[in-house]
């Protein structure tokens, strides 16, 4: 048993933080900006709560987080009360929040610093996979802290990797979201062709799905759009996020992403439709307006 923080306890982190204390059976103490969510889960899953990052991450072995974006991270790492100031020697921080790959080296360099490791290892899977513990997580850093977190991180995953050096984890997450992308587009303008032709969709499906066109995005999201339903997955508002962090890596690193940046216009159609809570197959719902 391993004696852990999490910081962040939204639609990911919530049920990840679970994981941790009810299938890991490590000693979890929480930190979330808004304290009800914290003892709300302190109530359901035991553990305590503490007020800023920097108390939850006193003295514990292993600190994860899972917030919003680069500024978000920032504020609960090198903050005012931030859990760098509190991190003992030796120990590791494992955020778990798509954010920059910049964000992620940065604070790798203070972590040195101070004496411990740093991890970014953002996850895929959705809030399904972290309710089931099945998440995929794509990890950047140094080999040994990773050696010594993954029997930590496996209590949520399904698969964990080592990519890379510090910023390696973020980098593959822009590639598992550019790739996400451009199948949910394709998704939508099958879907949406095949009920212009007056096809069956559900039995067309059946038979595409077995062959070269098949992926997870089929499998589990075409019932949903071909139903006219997007509240099944990942929102609008947070692939445009993430989108765009992939978009401004390209810029820095040369790469060219003409359908990326192109999808990434058509969710900004679907915010204005009023999308920007609905999953990311609402792209469906933009060719059928």
């Amino acid at each position: 048993m391993a004696s852990v923080a999490f910081l962040g306890l939204g639609v990911m982190g919530y049920p990840m933080a679970g994981h941790l204390k009810n299938k890991g059976g490590h000693d979890v103490t929480v930190y979330n900006r808004t304290q009800a969510k914290a003892e709300q889960w302190v109530a359901q899953h035991g553990g305590g709560f503490v007020a800023t990052p920097a108390q939850a991450a006193e003295g514990k072995d292993f600190v994860f987080s899972c917030v919003g974006n680069d500024d978000d991270l920032r504020s609960v790492t090198t903050g005012p009360a931030g859990a760098f100031k509190a991190m003992k020697k030796g120990s590791v921080f494992i955020d778990n929040t798509t954010a920059s790959a910049e964000v992620a080296r940065e604070l790798a360099e203070a972590a040195q610093w101070g004496g411990f490791s740093f991890l970014d290892a953002p996850v895929s899977g959705g809030q399904a996979g972290a309710e089931n513990g099945v998440l995929t997580v794509m990890v950047g850093g140094d080999e040994a802290a990773f050696d010594r977190a993954r029997p930590v991180i496996d209590a949520f995953a399904r698969m964990v990797g080592l990519m890379g050096s510090a910023g390696a984890g973020q980098l593959t997450k822009m590639i598992n979201q550019i790739c996400i992308a451009g199948l949910v587009q394709g998704l939508s303008e099958g879907i949406h062709f095949g009920k212009k032709a007056g096809l069956d969709i559900e039995k067309v499906i059946e038979v595409i799905s077995k062959g070269a066109a098949g992926s997870w995005q089929m499998e589990n999201r075409h019932k949903t759009m071909n139903a006219g339903k997007y509240d099944f997955g990942f929102a609008v508002d947070w692939m445009r996020k993430d989108l765009g962090i992939c978009l401004e890596e390209a810029d820095r690193n040369g790469a060219r992403l003409p359908v990326t940046a192109l999808v990434d216009q058509f969710y900004k159609d679907v915010q204005a439709m009023g999308g920007r809570r609905w999953d990311t197959s609402s792209l469906l719902a933009r060719l059928e307006k």
